[in-house]
């Protein structure tokens, strides 16, 4: 029965994240049912969630991924904010001129979608072009896939998996930030810039110096391979503009605010840096595919099956709509997919080396194999079962109480359930 039980329950977690997607989707057919059974599936997961946690008997597992799991967070986050300045920092080094006149580059897989629309059914074209999936979804399916470890649907610790999956991500968007930082490419959408950034048209001084003189004349580029030195002229610009930002001063030259007036009231360094949004030049690779793949490795990893399958469709489907909106180009999404891969089972060799909780748990039983026997020979049933607890739930040092393993569950679902919160909500226009 309790196996049964176990079944029932891992099949509930695929039919649990069937339904938030398609729920979700209703926002685009039927607003009104979105609007009315959104609320009541939450209630539901967080309810469930809640309920569970006091009979969960992995907490004193999860206790010790805390420190991982905080360290994993923190990397993360420095890791986002060094992003959004530097998407900032490409798209405002070259000027709005620059972006408003160059060209976007060739791209095949655009070419093969549009050809596709003239081939395909026109059912099978709605489909493809249709919003099933968003940042956003993604990073909730990967959370409620962290939580099912209440329900004993993937193994604990489920902060052992969310530590990973930051770690992983902000690995990620690290070596995302020096590929897209080496060489600067024109966005698929020439008027991104202008409708989202408030910055100068004129490119920055260094540009004026380093790139403009040769970036028409190919007789300047010959001079300059011959010299490998910049001397050519440097045209007559508008002086930059610096704002006072006190402390944060440094950023004038990343950031390069347009208006002194917009920029003067001492915190607009903030205001001005969370315009950035996705940026407006092409970032390769797709950070959202990224954390698309990752996701789906995850779910692959922890939850094999039909569910695994369909999030992988999801992955394929979201690829083609950013190409096919020209979010992206075909090669930032298709670097993306082999990278998020890579990535996760790279980092999962370091990962799995440093747990060492399959070897203890080897050694404990080791120790206690000669008592084990003699409890079953005993039929002492209470004996048996208090010793695989102890080795199944292995704490060093002082055992907690059951006070403090409930308060622990308290803060870890309630710290969860924030950041789950926070997430969709930032993430939930893509």
């Amino acid at each position: 029965m309790a196996i049964s039980g176990v079944s029932r329950l891992r099949g509930g977690l695929g039919i649990a994240a069937l339904c938030y997607v398609g729920i979700d989707y209703l926002r685009r057919i039927s607003p009104s049912w979105h609007a009315t059974l959104q609320p009541k599936l939450w209630l539901v997961l967080a309810l469930a969630a809640i309920c569970r946690a006091p009979f969960y008997p992995h907490w004193s597992t999860e206790f010790r991924s805390v420190l991982p799991f905080l360290g994993s967070l923190l990397f993360m986050l420095v890791t986002l904010a060094l992003e959004a300045t530097s998407v900032h920092f490409v798209t405002a080094l070259l000027g709005l001129d620059w972006h408003r006149t160059a060209l976007p580059l060739p791209d095949t897989g655009q070419w093969l979608f549009l050809a596709l629309n003239e081939k395909l059914p026109t059912v099978v074209v709605q489909v493809l072009r249709a919003p099933l999936i968003g940042l956003h979804h993604y990073l909730m399916l990967f959370l409620m896939l962290a939580f099912s470890v209440l329900f004993d649907c993937v193994k604990a610790p489920g902060l052992g998996l969310g530590a990973r999956y930051m770690f992983t991500m902000a690995v990620g968007r690290l070596l995302r930030v020096i590929t897209f930082l080496s060489t600067i490419l024109p966005s698929a959408r020439p008027w991104c810039a202008s409708a989202r950034f408030e910055i100068p048209n004129h490119p920055h001084p260094w540009l004026q110096k380093y790139y403009v003189p040769y970036a028409s004349d190919p007789n300047m580029i010959r001079q300059l391979l011959q010299e490998d030195m910049s001397n050519a002229p440097i045209g007559d610009y508008p002086a930059e503009i610096i704002p006072e930002w006190g402390r944060m001063k440094f950023l004038v030259n990343i950031l390069r605010p347009s208006s002194a007036v917009l920029s003067g009231d001492g915190t607009s360094w903030f205001s001005t840096l969370k315009r950035t949004g996705g940026g407006c030049n092409d970032l390769i690779y797709s950070g959202h595919m990224l954390v698309a793949v990752l996701t789906a490795m995850a779910w692959t990893e922890a939850y094999p099956g039909w569910t695994s399958a369909g999030i992988w469709f999801l992955v394929l489907h979201s690829t083609q709509r950013e190409i096919r909106e020209r979010h992206h180009y075909s090669v930032d999404c298709i670097v993306a997919i082999y990278v998020g891969i890579l990535l996760w089972r790279t980092i999962n060799l370091f990962w799995s080396a440093k747990d060492q909780s399959k070897t203890l748990r080897l050694e404990q039983l080791a120790q206690i194999e000669g008592r084990l026997v003699q409890a079953a020979k005993d039929a002492d049933l209470d004996k048996v079962r208090e010793m695989l607890y102890e080795l199944n739930n292995p704490v060093q040092g002082q055992n907690p109480t059951k006070q403090a393993l409930l308060g622990f569950a308290a803060i870890v679902i309630i710290f969860s359930l924030g950041i789950g919160l926070l997430a969709f909500t930032l993430t939930a226009d893509g």
